[in-house]
């Protein structure tokens, strides 16, 4: 069953993707160390923002919409997924990029997601704030009342809070995918950005029964920022999947050791993750989500907040499009 059967749902994602062991990544951290391959999620170079895409083009489909428009920072996995599934669809995709990385190179403005998307075709819209999201999305339906009037049918899919967070719904899915693969973890570990993913992990596990702990690496906001705003979208999902309202407070765990220097950019924690699951699994990391992330299952081993023998689960959120805009920084980290 789906997250929620009053919801259409497009299939986008072959699940259930892998939940791999990692031996050697074991053997390092002293814990049981699985890897859910959600980098494979979905078409050209795969990413969690696929499950969360399946609600929002059911709901397009639903409403007949032969365009599509969607926000994201310039390297957005988010929206390369977005104008993918939109071209399978026969649909127009729109992608409007926010300045949310300061002092970037022609690299990263031209390279990994951005060439893809208009490698697919995709009509591209700017917007010059990166922390407006209200702002953004109003930006969004100028464009979709001026494509009304030329007898199009737009369909928005909403970056700021207070509408229904149709794609935590993907992540509801994902977590009683993962307890059918392996269903005793003591923890999960994944990013939390808009805070989608993560608020419908954990209460797609909590409303499957399990307690295993649910860590939010923070990849924008503060913990104190964004422990909040996981509650809120929790909530506010409790109202499409009630399973949600067993969510308590204290089920909200944040982390913010590998955010700093902000959004899209790499500290030495971030670095030190992508190295460590490439030499150790030879598997890549994106600089922005998985490696804030994966930065996380470290630290927290190297703390004692994971014990030894913990069985975790961490999940690869994919988004590698985005390493190859990064080169020059990974570069000047070697």
């Amino acid at each position: 069953m789906s997250g929620d059967d009053r919801h259409r749902r497009l299939n986008i994602v072959l699940a259930p993707t892998p939940l791999a062991v990692s031996e050697r990544l074991s053997d390092l951290l002293g814990i049981e160390l699985f890897i859910k391959r959600d980098d494979l999620a979905g078409p050209t170079l795969g990413g969690n923002k696929a499950r969360q895409l399946e609600y929002h083009f059911g709901a397009a489909l639903s409403e007949g919409a032969d365009t599509i428009l969607v926000t994201g920072a310039v390297q957005s996995n988010f929206a390369r997924l977005t104008v993918a599934v939109a071209r399978a669809q026969g649909m127009h995709p729109i992608v409007q990029l926010e300045d949310r990385v300061p002092g970037k190179s022609d690299r990263y403005l031209e390279s990994g997601n951005v060439f893809l998307s208009r490698l697919m075709g995709a009509e591209i819209m700017t917007y010059p704030e990166g922390e407006d999201e209200a702002g953004a999305d109003a930006a969004l339906h100028e464009r979709a009342d001026a494509l009304r009037v030329e007898g199009r049918r737009p369909y928005v899919i909403h970056l700021s809070e207070g509408h229904p967070p149709l794609g935590a719904l993907g992540y509801v899915d994902a977590a009683k995918e993962t307890l059918d693969q392996k269903g005793d973890f003591d923890v999960f570990v994944v990013a939390s950005g808009s805070g989608s993913t993560h608020a419908g992990l954990l209460a797609g596990l909590r409303g499957a029964g399990s307690s295993a702990r649910v860590i939010g690496s923070c990849v924008r906001r503060s913990a104190a920022e964004q422990g909040p705003r996981v509650g809120r979208t929790v909530k506010r999902l409790a109202k499409l999947y009630p399973g949600a309202a067993s969510v308590v407070d204290a089920d909200i765990r944040v982390w913010d050791g590998a955010l700093m220097p902000g959004y899209g950019q790499l500290g030495p924690p971030g670095v030190e993750a992508i190295r460590t699951m490439a030499t150790y699994e030879g598997m890549m990391l994106d600089p922005v989500y998985s490696a804030k992330s994966f930065a996380a299952v470290l630290a927290l081993v190297e703390i004692g907040e994971t014990t030894r023998g913990s069985r975790v689960c961490y999940v690869h959120t994919g988004g590698l499009a985005a390493l190859f805009a990064y080169e020059d920084v990974m570069a000047c980290c070697s």
